[in-house]
């Protein structure tokens, strides 16, 4: 199955429905990866607005 990130919060998934935000606007155009796996102690999730752990792509195409 072919990975899509939300274009409201980033979250690589392979389903039909982001997991985070419960959005069903994905874009299989995205680049770069990011992995959180505890966002309270990282200073890029903080930057990037990210509270729940998981994959999130850095660059999303319109």
């Amino acid at each position: 199955m072919v990975e899509k990130a939300c274009k409201n919060c980033g979250m690589i998934v392979e389903g039909d429905i982001c997991p985070v935000c419960k959005s069903s606007e994905l874009t299989s155009n995205w680049k770069g990866l990011i992995i959180v796996f505890n966002p309270e102690k990282s200073e890029i999730a903080k930057k990037l607005e990210i509270k729940v752990p998981g994959k999130y792509a850095l660059k999303i195409g319109k």
